[in-house]
């Protein structure tokens, strides 16, 4: 899953639909809004049901074609270029880990942990914040 923060959405003009592109020799990968009959649109979708914020687009087809990887949660600043959301994937991004699991206090005879688990949700995370693509 490739997830777009607000503002990140609301520089490729809250498309409900886009496309893929990427480029084997930069190294990166781009979205652009298209029209829902474009033979290679990917829907969009709310992430949250708690309003506006976060959307969602199913990208596995598109990582696994140009092999990119998804191994770990990453973040990386996007760039606008030509009317598209950019993103450079020579640069590594930014790792992300987070518990999204809740479980019990542990029991007095086990030790607590201090590093959190990894969320494989999504491939490129962006956080609710409106000021952040």
């Amino acid at each position: 899953m490739i997830s777009l923060n607000k503002a990140a959405h609301d520089l490729v003009g809250n498309a409900e639909t886009v496309e893929f592109l990427y480029d084997r020799d930069r190294q990166g990968m781009a979205l652009r809004q298209v029209d829902d009959s474009s033979p290679h649109a990917y829907a969009v979708r709310a992430g949250s049901q708690r309003g506006p914020g976060q959307a969602m687009v199913a990208a596995t087809a598109f990582t696994a074609h140009y092999d990119i990887d998804t191994t770990a949660t990453r973040r990386w600043k996007p760039f606008l270029e030509d009317g598209m959301l950019c993103v450079d994937l020579s640069q590594e991004g930014t790792t992300i880990t987070g518990n999204r699991t809740k479980s019990s206090a542990p029991l007095a005879s086990e030790e607590p942990t201090d590093s959190p688990a990894e969320d494989p949700s999504s491939a490129s995370p962006a956080d609710d914040d409106p000021d952040r693509p």
